[in-house]
């Protein structure tokens, strides 16, 4: 068996999510401040006439903020319910990797918090971190976002 995946860049590391969890993805466009909302919730952006929050997928990996470039784009996808933007430094291509290439992460680098890491896939001359993007949000964060898009 295998997986395809789009990989996308943060802070020089290469993340792959499935790709049937990406429903689009777009250039950065202008995005909206919500009071109150979670730090890690960038705002909220008007896609094809809907209101999509948009985290920045940097400050909820806690890698630090970056302002946007040209290569900047927001992965669309449905997190517990809420179709999400996510802000990504780049996205580079869709990948097909095979089972036998990926390890289990290991224990040290998975904890509560980091339960969305699936796994690590070696491509080549380089890793690529498997996500599962349902578990990017916990339970109550996917909450918050929910609130703060309806106060």
């Amino acid at each position: 068996m295998e997986q395809q995946v789009v990989v996308f860049d943060l802070a020089s590391e290469h993340y792959g999510v499935d790709i049937a969890r990406v429903e689009s993805i777009i250039k950065m466009q202008a995005i909206t401040v919500v009071p109150q909302a979670p730090s890690f919730v960038e705002g909220v952006t008007n896609l094809r006439g809907s209101v999509l929050p948009v985290i920045d997928l940097r400050k909820r990996f806690g890698l630090g903020a970056q302002e946007a470039t040209k290569d900047s784009r927001i992965v669309v996808s449905t997190i517990g319910n809420v179709k999400t933007g996510m802000i990504v430094d780049a996205v580079s291509e869709v990948l097909t990797i095979p089972d036998d290439a990926v390890e289990p992460p290991p224990p040290m680098v998975t904890t509560v918090n980091s339960s969305y890491i699936t796994g690590i896939a070696k491509v080549a001359d380089r890793l690529v971190i498997l996500l599962d993007l349902g578990k990017v949000l916990s339970f109550e964060e996917s909450a918050e976002l929910k609130s703060a898009m309806h106060a």
